[in-house]
């Protein structure tokens, strides 16, 4: 099928989120953005590209006093992001990008409170993907090859800090289904089979808002 909307994903860590993205976007003939966006920000900031990668998705607690000097409105970058700690300003950099890539067209971005970040943009669809424990653990130790007593806690850690990220950059809580269009639980489903279903669902909602 052809899609008119931009899809943002978020997800549990071990849930296969990031394949059902990526291969939704691949069905639909349109770009995937992950690391992606680490990528597009330091090219933007000059900033390398390894530094971005090891504060992606955590947060610090200099953001909230930034917002109260007025040094920054989202979507509104000024020169004051030079002297911002690196994981508010890969923040700032992701929120614009995520804004200009939506702008462009049909896309799939995962992560980086991409629900949050075009929130009000009325062709998006907010999906999350969650899973059970079982199949998370399972998944994590295959791809990750983490001991097994361990891949609990390196799930538990994950989404903990995505959480706190979330709720930190955005004040609304991760995973809580009222922030997303559509929850679905893939240990039910292969990935292939998660796509089949999404893809309905962008049907159906298209078909209704035309």
């Amino acid at each position: 099928m052809k899609t008119k909307s931009v899809i943002t994903i978020g997800r549990q860590f071990g849930s296969g989120g990031r394949e059902i993205g990526k291969k939704l976007a691949e069905a639909l003939g349109i770009p995937f953005y992950d690391k992606e966006l680490i990528q597009l920000a330091a090219k933007k900031s000059g900033v390398c590209e390894e530094v971005f990668e090891s504060v992606d998705e955590q947060a610090t607690n200099s953001f909230l006093y930034s917002l109260a000097m007025g040094a920054y409105t989202l979507g509104n970058t000024t020169s004051l992001i030079t002297e911002m700690p690196i994981n508010d300003k890969l923040f700032i950099l992701q929120s614009d990008i995520i804004k200009n890539l939506a702008q462009e067209g049909p896309c799939v971005i995962v992560g980086r409170c991409g629900n949050y970040v075009l929130r009000d943009i009325p062709n998006c669809v907010h999906l999350f993907i969650y899973a059970d424990m079982a199949c998370r653990m399972k998944r994590v130790s295959a791809l990750y090859d983490i001991p097994e007593n361990k891949v609990k806690d390196k799930i538990l850690k994950t989404d903990k800090k995505r959480a706190n990220y979330c709720n930190y950059y955005t004040n609304e809580k991760w995973g809580v289904m009222q922030n997303y269009d559509f929850s679905l639980n893939s240990s039910r489903l292969s990935p292939d089979r998660c796509v089949e279903v999404i893809e309905q669902y962008l049907s159906a909602r298209e078909t209704e808002n035309k």
